[in-house]
């Protein structure tokens, strides 16, 4: 596959200046298509954003559902939504389709198009095991002010078995779980787990945040690109580490350490993964680098160059042959790099897949494989668990807005409280007497976390009326 084609799969093309009009008209779509519904077009013109609404279609006089691009020459390929990649459109009995592409050779131009179906009003069912849940639809991130809907997939023995679980992170969540969110096909990381653990294994506990559509460009590149901008995975990652993570930590069975916690992505999702794993090597112990878009920032390079740490932590890196031209040839030079750095064979994997495309079929292959690395003679049971869900004598009452409670002697602690959608409501240090103003007072139930040097040491459900 050329690079002109794995940049359209990327979702990196930027905005075109005009040089000429390409007029698309829907002579058909399906008869289930709901009459409240607006028909979007979503491509490797406008970052494959299923809901923008610049790229909304209307109706002409006949009732003919329309749209006018102006774009420069060149292959363009595209699909139709109603607003979201949970109703793209796909055969009359709601099966996934491909990309459409089209040669656009400049001018005035006019296409004809029928819709034969909705993978989302077509009984196309979730495909999400019952391990899996939506843990907000909108979770708060405070470092880029937006929300976020965040999945969760527990181990099938979580409800039933005592013990804490290491815990990975991800990114594109509707990619990750079920087939009907997806952008073209799923990971299946559930069925991988639920697969893995009848033949004997741990478990692990797996977080995945979901893309921000046109978002997704900033917030999972470290460095904006000269030519297709992004430059906020700094502030995405902060928010990984300082928000989400302890989140998780103080309402799950986890193992907190970074040995037990990893960090996985593919194309842009790798190349933040990657960074992660170097910025913060004392929170994520494994990254998985999929088919990681090096290209795009090369000051990841430098970065691996100026690790400041002695701790080398595990990297699992594939490729496939058939992504694009540098595909393989950037993997390599990153592992290179790794290793010039003095990185320990056994903390690095490196994996070519012949015949690999860049696409979410090849990496459900790697998941399975990559987990089994990322743990393999890792023993759980010895480890210093998570205190958080262990029996502390904190005494909680209550009196209108105010917390009374009973800090230990002698130990400096902190408290954050959050509310359900994830968004942190109040933190600062403990004390016997905590006021809560009234502009932030809660209108309905919050975990009140505390913290002994940083790690959750007590958690609890607190009501405010």
């Amino acid at each position: 596959m050329n690079s002109f084609k794995i940049l359209a799969f990327l979702l990196v093309f930027g905005v075109y200046s005009a040089s000429g009009q390409w007029h698309i008209i829907l002579s058909q779509i399906p008869e289930s298509t709901p009459p409240e519904s607006t028909i979007y077009i979503a491509g490797s013109f406008n970052n494959w954003n299923p809901g923008s609404a610049q790229h909304a279609l209307t109706k002409d006089s006949i009732g003919r559902w329309n749209i006018i691009l102006n774009l420069n020459p060149g292959t363009y390929q595209f699909k139709f939504t109603r607003g979201s990649w949970a109703t793209v459109e796909g055969t009359v009995d709601g099966k996934v389709i491909g990309n459409r592409s089209y040669q656009y050779t400049g001018g005035q131009k006019t296409s004809l198009l029928n819709i034969a179906g909705w993978e989302g009003s077509s009984g196309n069912s979730s495909t999400a095991s019952p391990q899996v849940s939506v843990l907000s639809t909108s979770f708060y991130i405070p470092q880029l002010q937006r929300n976020r809907k965040v999945w969760l997939y527990l181990p099938k023995d979580y409800n039933s078995a005592q013990k804490r679980y290491p815990v990975i992170y991800m990114h594109d969540g509707q990619n990750l779980f079920d087939r009907s969110t997806s952008f073209l096909n799923e990971w299946k990381v559930d069925e991988s787990l639920d697969s893995l653990y009848l033949r004997g294994d741990y478990g692990c506990i797996i977080v995945g945040v979901d893309n921000g559509g046109g978002q997704r460009i900033n917030e999972y590149t470290p460095w904006p690109n000269p030519t297709y901008g992004g430059g906020q995975g700094k502030e995405y990652v902060a928010f990984l580490v300082n928000t989400l993570k302890p989140y998780i930590d103080s309402l799950y069975r986890t193992l907190h350490q970074p040995e037990f916690t990893g960090i996985v992505g593919s194309s842009l999702g790798g190349l933040i993964s990657h960074y992660a794993g170097i910025t913060y090597p004392n929170v994520f112990g494994k990254v998985g680098s999929l088919s990681s878009s090096f290209w795009f920032s090369p000051l990841i390079y430098r970065e691996i160059k100026n690790f400041p740490g002695s701790q080398k932590n595990g990297f699992y890196l594939s490729s496939g042959t058939l992504e694009s031209d540098s595909q393989v040839f950037d993997m390599n030079r990153m592992a290179d790099t790794m290793r010039l750095n003095d990185w320990p064979e056994d903390k690095l994997q490196v994996n070519v897949i012949t015949g690999g495309r860049h696409n979410e079929n090849l990496w459900q292959q790697e998941f399975p494989k990559m987990y089994e690395w990322f743990w393999k003679n890792t023993d759980f049971t010895s480890s210093v668990s998570n205190p958080a869900h262990q029996n502390h004598d904190y005494r909680f009452r209550r009196t209108e807005d105010t917390l009374w409670l009973n800090p230990k002697q002698n130990i400096e602690s902190d408290y954050i409280i959050y509310n359900m959608t994830g968004q942190m409501i109040q933190s600062g240090k403990l004390e016997e007497k905590i006021i809560f103003p009234m502009e932030n007072k809660p209108c309905h139930p919050c975990y009140f976390s505390i913290y002994e040097n940083k790690v959750p040491v007590f958690t609890t459900t607190v009501l405010f009326d």
